[in-house]
């Protein structure tokens, strides 16, 4: 693939210093980019070496100038590079149309260019929209509904009723509509509760592997526009997760709980049911979340979570605690002595 430079810039909303016309045939890092790639550098020590780097074009921030590269100057350099990786790398598919070795249900509807591969297994009433990417072993329930241009990697299942958006990615061995974790006590035996309602994954969602995202009760439980999960997380029946927001591995949400836009949970975070947490809170790794938070609140690692600049001061005290009890104890031995308590 060869682009010229000034294209990628119209690609990525940016502005070319220097030469518009060079050709681009490649992506790489800053310390090994070649004449024919282009590179990016977002940070002071990058911009300060950008007479060292032997990229044809290096993607920098708006305000930066050099005399000695092509710079494509953009608003966010690093999301930038990321299009441009995506141009010149797309999603490889081996194959394409639909496989005959595929088992596709009654009333099947697909789009236009779908790929559908070997040992997929397609239910009653299916609607898949234009250029959807189904790999092998993936299982689609009666009457699951999948928006364009999205990609199911191998062997995930999407239950009866669910419905994916456009843009979205689901990675391999991910599980979206089993049921809820819902049992009703009766006299020391458990009766399972039935889980009625839906997933719905909203557009340009992208969904970790080995992902577990439960039906709602009734309703629905609801992936929205823009959240990113990492690996390994479970979301439970009834959860509202707001734009936008980011989950990495190993969280888990419990039932009815509702998520705010902008939301960052950390690794092994544990948010418990039927809570809310606000819009752009920050919830660190292994804190575990028993209350509602509030919007903007950073809490941080521990059962319960706890504000995180208390969480820091914390931290500063740790290291000095044996010495701080040395110097009690004395003080209690001292005050004792005072009192005529001891001799």
């Amino acid at each position: 693939m060869e682009i010229p430079l000034k294209r990628l810039a119209e690609h990525v909303g940016g502005h070319v210093k220097g030469d518009g016309d060079k050709i681009i045939r490649g992506v790489a890092p800053f310390e090994t980019a070649a004449a024919a790639d282009i590179s990016f550098a977002d940070g002071p020590k990058f911009i300060k070496r950008l007479h060292q780097c032997d990229a044809g074009a290096v993607i920098v921030p708006e305000e930066t100038d050099s005399d000695t590269s092509n710079l494509l100057q953009v608003a966010n350099p690093k999301a930038a590079f990321a299009r441009i990786i995506s141009l010149f790398h797309p999603p490889a598919v081996s194959f394409e149309g639909i496989s005959p070795r595929a088992v596709l249900g009654e009333g099947f509807r697909g789009g236009k260019d779908i790929a559908v591969a070997a040992s997929v297994t397609i239910g009653n009433g299916v609607c898949v929209g234009d250029r959807v990417v189904l790999h092998p072993g993936v299982v689609l329930g009666d009457e699951v509904t999948i928006g364009n241009d999205t990609i199911v990697y191998p062997n995930v299942t999407i239950l009866d009723r669910c419905r994916i958006g456009s843009r979205v990615i689901i990675q391999a061995g991910t599980v979206i509509g089993s049921d809820g974790y819902g049992f009703a006590p009766d006299g020391g035996a458990h009766v399972k509760i039935p889980h009625l309602g839906i997933v719905q994954i909203d557009d340009d969602v992208e969904i970790g592997a080995a992902n577990t995202i439960d039906r709602a009760t009734f309703g629905k439980t609801w992936i929205q526009k823009g959240v990113k999960t990492d690996n390994l997380v479970q979301i439970a029946h009834n959860v509202t997760v707001g734009e936008h927001t980011l989950i990495v591995a190993q969280v888990g949400i419990a039932g009815s709980t509702t998520i705010g836009r902008h939301v960052i949970l950390a690794a092994k975070a544990g948010i418990a049911g039927h809570l809310s947490l606000g819009d752009n809170c920050i919830i660190g790794p292994m804190t575990g979340i028993g209350k509602s938070v509030e919007p903007g609140q950073i809490l941080s690692a521990g059962l319960p979570g706890i504000p995180h600049r208390q969480w820091l001061r914390m931290q500063r005290v740790l290291p000095e605690l044996p010495e701080l009890k040395k110097r009690i104890a004395a003080l209690e031995k001292e005050v004792a002595r005072l009192t005529g308590e001891v001799e």
